[in-house]
């Protein structure tokens, strides 16, 4: 099974992730999409008990593509191209869930987070709130394998770019993207707003920050809440720290505004909000800065 694991990585994930940067090489400004990789390696898809049509239910799709723009006004853009339902990169590194291994888990690993107990661990067990993935038990050492070859480089680049911003600039601002479906069984709540904008709330990034990303997008007509019901996961959580330079925030839009949920077809509108995403992230670099830049002293 490493073997195999291994070989599906290498010559179907290679390379896992792309990062866009802007002509001036160098943007205090990254924006991260972590669940939009939508390329399903083989070995995966004869292991699973789904469709690949039902395994996509838990991608952020398409949230690549909205963000396309960003990257001509100035910010850089990172994606994965492995799917979340394959390995999430916005959890620890090791929240495994016990129920979905043959054999026994290290002793360093996280078993009894509630994302674990919900399923949705680093190597997710369920996808669509309840449907299971697998047709078996894996293979500790396929989890390994997708950690140490996926999620850790992929970690390794962000925390560079952050660090290189910082270096730069004197601080860095993560917007890290993503997607949620209009409706679900007990969130009435999400069906009502087009954004949920996630802060932990008021520890990963200043309010002001939060406070100009929502007038832009109530300004141009859409609905937003603010850490409910997401209030930003280990990305947002990890990364986040307002006190050394790292500002961090979650953003989620409304898949029904850009995409028909069950077939996956974009919509018309899709252009639309891709403009519309442009136009916030410019807003956000034109603004920030005045707030999150170091004051240079009269001595300087």
């Amino acid at each position: 099974m490493h073997d195999l694991e291994a070989q599906a990585i290498e010559t179907e994930l290679t390379p896992p992730f792309t990062i866009l940067r802007p002509d001036d090489g160098v943007s205090p400004f990254i924006f991260n999409s972590p669940h939009s990789g939508r390329t399903y390696p083989s070995a995966f898809l004869r292991a699973s008990r789904l469709s690949a049509p039902a395994l996509r239910k838990s991608e952020d799709a398409y949230v690549d593509l909205l963000l396309a723009g960003v990257v001509k006004i100035g910010a850089t853009l990172m994606h994965a191209h492995f799917p979340r339902a394959y390995l999430d990169v916005n959890r620890e590194p090791y929240e495994l869930d016990p129920a979905l291994f043959a054999d026994r888990l290290p002793d360093y690993a996280n078993t009894h987070s509630l994302r674990v107990v919900g399923g949705l661990g680093t190597i997710a067990r369920i996808v669509n709130e309840q449907e299971e993935i697998y047709r078996a038990p894996l293979a500790v050492s396929t989890a390994l394998e997708r950690i140490n070859r996926l999620y850790k480089p992929y970690h390794a680049a962000l925390a560079k770019l952050l660090a290189e911003a910082r270096q730069l600039f004197g601080y860095a601002v993560l917007i890290d993207f993503h997607s949620m479906p209009s409706y679900q069984n007990d969130r009435s709540d999400v069906q009502k707003v087009d954004f949920v904008l996630g802060d932990r709330f008021g520890t990963s990034c200043p309010r002001e920050m939060v406070r100009c990303t929502e007038r832009y997008l109530t300004g141009i007509g859409y609905k937003v809440a603010l850490n409910k019901p997401y209030a930003g996961g280990y990305i947002t959580e990890h990364y986040g720290s307002p006190s050394n330079g790292v500002h961090a925030l979650q953003i989620e839009v409304n898949r029904a505004l850009y995409m028909n949920e069950e077939s996956l077809a974009l919509r018309r509108d899709f252009l639309n909000l891709r403009a519309d995403l442009t136009t916030l992230a410019n807003g956000l670099i034109q603004t920030l800065p005045d707030y999150l830049a170091p004051r240079r002293t009269a001595a300087e």
